[in-house]
């Protein structure tokens, strides 16, 4: 049974005794392994990442050690970048052990550690309450359901569950992994930018009523009216939920999930139908082999934390007998519907084909997606086997004007951050978000993925972004400096894994 070490462990088993202390002895038998968890994400951004306070890191039999700048010493186990599942006990600092990431973060004492300690202690805390929901009975029966099968969060991430502002009735209340049904909020705005057509019954008189996420209305739209929603599913990214088999919505909710708070800026409203438009003429080109989720509508009353999205279901892209699943629940997916000892390779195999031919050539086309294991899905036959992708979520790709001219494409009618031309910030978005996102986890550990890699680039036409993935390093986003250093995108770039790329 575990105990409550940290400030928000002990708020949750507080929060959990009152509204569900059915939970509570589970809620302390999880948190040691959602500390090992965390600790074992926190141990791969010390040693691969560039973190201007570590002078030195060397690999020995037993682990490795990482040497800081004020001639401190971290030691801990061996750290394959890829791996996956893995759980670290503890990281000794100066020989002395610490087994829960936030308090060795807040021993180093370097800059912005503070703050970043808290977001992991909320990390753990909240990884230890998902993996208190009851696995799922069977195979789902909701096309929904396919998004609220996994505890863990982001497999890569120290603050994968990090959920700052939620209370454990509010993560009961919301979170996918525990499966409720939410009732959202909508709330009058008079002077509302729309883009597209706004669903009627969603109108009163010249007021928009705009969907808002019940976390949202109660801790940052304080004070504003609202009228009782429909109900919904929530999704892998929480704030976007499913009203129905064919239409998700996307709300605002300026809570800080992972790296990012998760509002709407007025940018993405203003442009979301013309990115929509765009990125499905150019899938196009693709012989039927990507779907784009079309944007249908999108609102907002000028503010970041006020603002909704609808959107195409991925799901309506099945056809007879086949069903779309998220990326991130393919690795449980493929291991639980093996038909026999070579089929999970196999399948993942195909995805990694799949998937890496699909962007590569959309990217080559002018569109750089960020097609990670929420915002891509997978089209699968009856037996299990990839047969196309669909790509949902448009706000962060990058669209380059120059690639688009060059295939005899026009550009869009839009300016600022969505467009880039530099072909390595192009090949960044794509390739650390597929490989980070997607195929990393399905390969599992450094060999596999290079096995995997070179394999599903073999036959795949030749370009310049082909070439920079068969040879460069990998870029990854730095997930921990970018916590400890919060100035937006900052990159690692790991050994490529491909057999021979530092040779060539």
């Amino acid at each position: 049974m575990g105990v409550c070490d940290t400030p928000a462990e002990r708020a949750l088993a507080e929060e959990l005794a009152s509204v569900r202390p059915s939970l509570s002895s589970a809620y302390l038998a999880a948190l040691p392994g959602a500390r090992a968890a965390v600790l074992a994400r926190l141990w791969r951004g010390l040693v691969h990442e560039p973190l201007p306070w570590i002078a030195g890191r060397a690999r020995g039999g037993d682990g490795i050690s990482v040497r800081l700048t004020d001639g401190r010493r971290l030691h801990g186990p061996p750290s394959d970048p890829w791996a996956t599942g893995t759980a670290v006990a503890a990281v000794e600092l100066d020989g002395v052990p610490y087994d829960h990431p936030a308090l060795l973060m807040a021993a180093l004492k370097v800059p912005g550690g503070e703050p970043f300690a808290a977001e992991l202690d909320h990390s753990a805390a909240s990884l230890a309450l998902s993996r208190t929901a009851p696995p799922p009975a069977g195979p789902p029966s909701e096309p929904w359901e396919w998004e609220q099968r996994s505890a863990d969060g982001h497999p890569y991430h120290p603050t994968c569950r990090s959920r700052p502002g939620f209370s454990a009735a509010d993560q009961l209340a919301y979170a996918p992994e525990h499966r409720p049904v939410v009732g959202l909020l909508l709330t009058p705005v008079t002077d509302a930018t729309v883009r597209g057509s706004w669903p009627p019954q969603w109108r009163d008189g010249a007021a928009v009523l705009l969907p808002v996420h019940p976390w949202q209305a109660e801790h940052v739209l304080g004070g504003r009216s609202v009228l009782p929603g429909p109900a919904a599913h929530p999704l892998l990214s929480l704030r976007t939920l499913a009203l129905d088999h064919r239409t998700h919505v996307k709300t605002a909710l300026s809570a800080r999930l992972t790296s990012q708070v998760r509002d709407i800026s007025a940018y993405s409203v203003d442009h979301a139908l013309a990115t929509s438009e765009l990125a499905v003429r150019v899938a196009d080109r693709l012989d039927g082999r990507l779907h784009i989720t079309r944007t249908l509508a999108a609102a907002g009353a000028g503010t970041p934390d006020l603002a909704a999205v609808l959107r195409e279901s991925p799901y309506v892209h099945a056809g007879t007998d086949e069903q779309v699943v998220p990326v991130a629940e393919l690795p449980g997916h493929f291991a639980s519907h093996d038909h026999g000892p070579h089929q999970r390779p196999a399948r993942i195999a195909e995805f990694a084909r799949l998937a890496l031919g699909v962007c590569l050539e959309l990217l080559d086309l002018g569109v750089a997606l960020e097609a990670h294991g929420q915002n891509l899905l997978a089209v699968l036959d009856r037996q299990g086997w990839p047969r196309r992708l669909v790509y949902r979520d448009l706000a962060d790709i990058r669209i380059s004007p120059a690639r688009l001219a060059r295939h005899g494409l026009p550009a869009p009618p839009m300016t600022g951050r969505l467009l880039e031309d530099d072909p390595v910030a192009l090949r960044r978005k794509v390739l650390s978000c597929l490989i980070t996102g997607a195929l990393g986890p399905l390969a599992g550990s450094t060999a596999e993925l290079g096995a995997l890699l070179e394999a599903a680039i073999r036959d795949l036409h030749p370009t310049p972004d082909l070439s920079a993935l068969r040879t460069e390093p990998l870029p990854v986003k730095a997930l921990t400096l970018m916590r400890l250093s919060p100035a937006g995108d900052q990159w690692a770039h790991l050994p490529n894994p491909v057999p021979g790329a530092a040779e060539r």
